[in-house]
């Protein structure tokens, strides 16, 4: 099995946190939003992956070099993709054409999810959706009474569906996609001046090609700084028993609610943790209370209370004890 990782996005709603980490890179629950997504995806898919493509802009020699080893992590030879000019979904997948060999996974990096569903490799392809209250926002799908998709719909203006395309799609041949695809680059067929995934696999489904939905229990959307630590929260819940113990760690000025995660090379004193928090690796937290959050690593707090918030990486906090607010706060940010 094949994958390809589309994440050459800038992440300009999740500033300042995507200033200097690629979004995908944002760890929650320890790990990297892509590193939890790829976990998933080998989970639902049955088989090993052999290969994962990951499509990105220059994000520099380490960010590549943390990816590769994430590949190798599952058992996958991880490549690496340039997209330099962002020209829409279908042109992303475009940009990791030489992975585009026989069943092929393709999962945007911006969103986990939870599912039991196994994967139907009889099918041409599997598009996993979720419903949702607003559709006007996302693509969605409608789909006949033998669950065969007959329409791609990109952001409805009026009610068609409710039913979200997440941004995972499997492909039984990845060579009909390239071939689509292509087709769309070649003739330059665009939608809102891009080339669109949904107009490769259109043109699919006009040649008798079929589609099924595969739903999901759980969509957990990373679009923003808010819904990134939302997800935190429910990757904690989802997966409470690998984080359970932490406490243990800890002499007794500390208390930890769990599910909370707390990385290694961590230092706490005089603490109250979580619940729903997660503190990242070389981090020291002093006469601190935090709740619903997300520190990333190599941080220093002290006297700092704070909720539904994330921190990114090298903050220093020297507070004074005030009552507990959100925060946002970049790499590198300093206050007191």
């Amino acid at each position: 099995m094949k994958l390809i990782i589309p994440m050459a996005g800038m992440g300009k709603r999740m500033r300042p946190h995507t200033l200097t980490t690629p979004k995908p890179l944002v760890k929650v629950a320890g790990k990297s939003i892509v590193h939890w997504l790829i976990t998933d995806i080998a989970a639902v898919c049955g088989e090993s992956i052999d290969e994962i493509g990951f499509v990105v802009g220059r994000f520099g020699d380490a960010v590549e070099a943390e990816l590769l080893q994430i590949a190798e992590s599952v058992g996958a030879k991880g490549k690496i993709f340039y997209q330099d000019v962002a020209e829409g979904t279908g042109h992303a997948i475009h940009c990791a054409r030489e992975c585009l060999k026989g069943d092929v996974i393709v999962a945007f990096a911006d969103t986990l999810f939870r599912t039991k569903f196994n994967l139907d490799k009889t099918k041409d392809g599997v598009i996993w959706v979720h419903k949702v209250a607003n559709p006007s926002s996302f693509g969605v799908v409608k789909y006949n009474q033998d669950n065969i998709i007959t329409d791609f719909i990109e952001k409805p203006q009026e009610f068609v569906s409710d039913l979200a395309i997440i941004g995972i799609y499997y492909f039984k041949s990845g060579e009909t996609l390239e071939a689509e695809i292509q087709y769309l680059i070649d003739n330059n067929i665009r939608e809102k001046g891009e080339y669109q995934l949904t107009n490769a696999m259109e043109n699919m489904k006009s040649k008798g090609m079929q589609f099924v939905p595969g739903a999901v229990d759980e969509w957990l959307d990373c679009g923003n700084y808010a819904a990134t630590v939302y997800t935190n929260q429910r990757v904690l819940v989802n997966k409470a028993p690998e984080f359970a113990g932490a406490a243990a760690r800890f002499d007794e000025s500390v208390t930890i609610h769990e599910p909370s995660f707390i990385g290694e090379n961590v230092s706490l004193k005089n603490c109250v943790i979580g619940p729903h928090t997660s503190i990242g690796n070389n981090t020291t937290v002093e006469n601190c209370t935090i709740s619903n959050s997300i520190v990333q690593e190599q941080c220093s707090l002290s006297h700092f209370n704070c909720h539904d918030s994330l921190i990114g990486n090298h903050v220093v906090v020297k507070g004074n004890s005030t009552p507990s607010q959100e925060y946002s706060l970049g790499d590198f940010s300093s206050i007191g």
